[in-house]
């Protein structure tokens, strides 16, 4: 028993730490990149490598984490985020920038990229009961969103302070860097302190040749999953935090501070919503749970470009965000649940990967879009829309194929 609560402190704590350096990115990425000298469409390309990159990554390292060892896996990650961080904060090269931001698990959105997701959340599903699943991914996503806000206040705080002291914008966005890489090899601390506990059990040995990327008995579910979840992280993609934060300065013209602290009251809200996720999962179901909680934020995110003023756009997305991310302690307790405890890893690398490639391929797309209409809020017209469509499907096709505490 106190192997299993040690091993979900430092899952937790590895989680808070590395949320609160994708919260430091998440505000100030963009910027950065301008600062550099990278005009619209070289950001938007590197953008689009660094989520492709992403998805290379957490795809190979989760997809073979049961096999190689989770922790193994998870230290790989933090190597990489420590990598990836100082090499960003040294260089304006914009191929340097790009080798960086595809290898280095770097966040454009401030929410969770990389293998990490994926193998801490089967280690979690190994050390607590069933019944108590979804709870422990609730409040494991609050912990993320709450960490994520803290970063993206700190960012636009720490940036204008620099700056107040005669830092230029360019050193003052950097140090946030070379912060992330430190946070980096701090997660690695912390990794290395976990035990065998979260491996995948060994009782019955693993295959050898796995048919399709780590996964046998879960195939089709995992792939019919996934398929849905890229149509809503594309949708999710057209509004990344970078690029909300790119909007709310051009449509308003405010700072940094004001900036972070509307980031850090959306990653609160976003975070408080999942702990509401798990009385109503018992009530309704997991599924249910997803889309009844889904589709309001949705019809408010395609209010948000309709507001007048910076404060009501900013009271609009608190409201969506209040609501809107019910359903990721409910999606992720879900996909753990319905495939073997052998696959667990794979599962959600191939589900999160899925998202991650869906989101990778908006931005380039939203690029297209008209400089008027991507002013006059376009993304969030399509994204909320897509959304729509995914929340439908997804109760068509699952809302029979429950997990086996809601069978019988």
């Amino acid at each position: 028993m106190r192997e299993a609560a040690r091993n979900v402190r430092l899952l937790f704590a590895a989680r808070i730490v590395r949320m609160f350096a994708y919260g430091l990115l998440g505000v100030v990425l963009v910027l950065y990149l301008v600062e550099r000298g990278l005009d619209d469409s070289a950001v938007g390309a590197l953008l689009t490598c660094t989520f492709l990159g992403d998805a290379a990554i957490s795809l190979w390292l989760s997809t073979q984490a049961d096999r190689w060892g989770r922790r193994r896996t998870l230290l790989v990650g933090a190597a990489l985020m420590a990598v990836g961080g100082g090499l960003m904060a040294m260089t304006g090269n914009f191929w340097w920038l790009l080798l960086a931001a595809t290898i280095g698990v770097i966040s454009p959105t401030g929410n969770e990229v990389g293998p990490f997701l994926a193998v801490e959340q089967a280690g979690l599903a190994e050390v607590v009961p069933a019944t108590q699943r979804t709870r422990a991914f609730a409040w494991y996503t609050l912990a993320g969103y709450g960490a994520t806000a803290l970063g993206a206040l700190l960012a636009g705080g720490l940036a204008q302070l620099l700056r107040h002291f005669g830092w230029t914008a360019l050193s003052s966005y950097a140090a946030l860097f070379w912060a992330y890489g430190a946070l980096g090899m701090l997660i690695g601390l912390l990794i290395a302190g976990l035990s065998p506990a979260i491996e995948a059990p060994r009782s019955t040995p693993l295959p050898h040749a796995p048919t399709f990327l780590g996964l046998r008995e879960s195939r089709g579910i995992v792939l019919r999953l996934s398929g849905l979840f890229s149509l809503d992280a594309f949708a999710g993609g057209f509004i990344v935090q970078s690029f909300l934060v790119y909007w709310f300065r051009v449509r308003f013209g405010v700072g940094e501070a004001a900036l972070g602290a509307v980031f850090f009251g959306a990653n609160l809200l976003s975070g408080l919503s999942s702990l509401a996720a798990v009385p109503l999962a018992r009530r309704i179901g997991l599924v249910n749970t997803m889309v009844a909680t889904h589709l309001p934020s949705n019809l408010l995110l395609i209010l948000v470009p309709l507001m007048p003023t910076f404060g009501w756009a900013a009271t609009v997305l608190w409201l969506r965000h209040a609501i809107s991310q019910m359903d990721v302690p409910t999606r992720q307790s879900y996909v753990s649940a319905v495939v073997p405890a052998t696959e667990r890893s794979a599962a959600n690398g191939v589900t999160g990967t899925a998202r991650q490639l869906g989101t990778a391929i908006a931005p380039l797309c939203a690029g297209l879009m008209t400089p008027a209409w991507l002013l006059a809020g376009g993304p969030f017209f399509v994204a909320g829309g897509l959304k729509v469509i995914y929340d439908l499907a997804l109760w068509r096709s699952f809302r029979r194929v429950r997990p086996p505490e809601e069978r019988g």
